[in-house]
């Protein structure tokens, strides 16, 4: 919206700077923390008197999590959302078609989320909505987004899966493209969701990657950069830097409510509308496989789960004394704050990895 701005800019020098996207970015990462900072307390204190018990907490999980975060509430990605939301609203280009694409996933996966999070509280159970249901659901936006990808792309590489690290590698999918899509942004969706276990171990690393996007978004966008790296140019994608700075801006306002012990939990409404959106942006800026390595953390996450169940299924045997593995570790000894800091660490070692595939070619 102040991006329209800028046009006086031709009479007021001084509205230039809203054309700018590093000043527009750089205002949503503000915006969104302010409005978290202002409406939060009011949100917990609300979501803490509707839910009662708050989020019911697994009784097969570590011993500790019962007595320390039994009425918690839950559904704190309402306020990551609207944060999000209304400072993108605010500062992108409205005109722009892949900030409405992302915004359509981040809705939509958080719509799910606070349906599978009203089921767990009113049935104070943490099996929520069916998962074959929700998969679907979440798949059929997921397509839908990457369909419009599809279609705002241009260029011999709109349907092509660009590999990193390697010059002018691109694998053409065709109309499989969108299924291929819709998978890297359902995984990435309940990626997240299952990294979501300790106070503030979600939150970080989807802000670490949130970052690693926007800059890749920025350079992609730009013909000048793009040139530079040798990366393949996509335009109109440098305006999702502002969204990865609504979201920067929103999970830095959450932490503060979310930092051990947690005030709240952002439930599946946060942690499916944060790695959709992630997802989205990666599958717009053709750096599906570089998701994958900035976003690890949310890859190994998953893999001990398949690992697990796989296992456990063909064997009768565990591999992990509990699954996703973050438990594993707390089970193995190490502090809450241990597993949450190291975990971490892991993720800005894989950012930086991954970032280093812009030049690396």
């Amino acid at each position: 919206m102040l991006y329209f701005l800028g046009q006086l800019g031709d009479t007021l020098v001084a509205f230039n700077v809203f054309r700018y996207i590093t000043f527009r970015t750089a205002g949503a990462v503000i915006t969104a923390l302010f409005f978290v900072f202002m409406f939060g307390p009011g949100m917990i204190a609300m979501l803490r008197l509707r839910q009662g018990h708050g989020q019911p907490i697994r009784e097969d999980g570590p011993a500790g999590h019962i007595l320390t975060k039994k009425g918690t509430p839950t559904m704190g990605g309402l306020m990551i959302l609207a944060g999000v939301v209304t400072s993108t609203l605010l500062w992108s280009n409205l005109t722009n078609g892949y900030v409405w694409v992302v915004l359509l996933v981040t809705v939509g996966f958080g719509a799910i989320g606070f349906y599978d999070d009203f089921l767990k509280v009113k049935r104070m159970s943490h099996k929520g909505f069916g998962g074959k249901q929700r998969l679907a659901i979440e798949t059929l936006i997921a397509a839908v987004a990457c369909f419009f990808i599809a279609q705002l792309g241009e260029g011999p590489y709109s349907n092509a899966l660009l590999f990193p690290f390697v010059k002018d590698l691109a694998l053409n999918l065709g109309w499989f493209f969108v299924l291929f899509g819709a998978f890297v942004i359902v995984a990435a969706g309940n990626s997240v969701n299952l990294t979501d276990g300790l106070d503030g171990l979600a939150i970080v690393p989807v802000m670490v990657a949130a970052a690693c996007f926007g800059l890749i978004a920025y350079l992609v966008g730009s013909v000048t950069f793009s040139d530079y790296l040798l990366i393949n140019h996509v335009e109109g994608t440098a305006e999702l830097a502002v969204v990865c700075g609504a979201l920067i801006g929103a999970g830095l306002g959450f932490l503060w409510f979310n930092a051990p012990p947690a005030q709240i939990f952002m439930g599946d409404t946060g942690s499916l509308a944060l790695g959709g959106a992630l997802g989205s942006i990666a599958v717009a800026t053709k750096h599906e496989i570089v998701l994958a390595i900035v976003g690890g953390l949310f890859v190994l996450e998953t893999v001990s789960v398949i690992v697990q169940v796989t296992s456990f299924r063909l064997t009768g045997k565990r591999v992990f004394r509990m699954a996703p593995i973050h438990h594993h570790f707390e089970h193995l000894g190490w502090t809450e704050s241990q597993v949450v800091i190291r975990f971490w660490i892991i993720s800005f070692v894989l950012a930086l990895i991954g970032l280093s595939s812009l030049k690396l070619r």
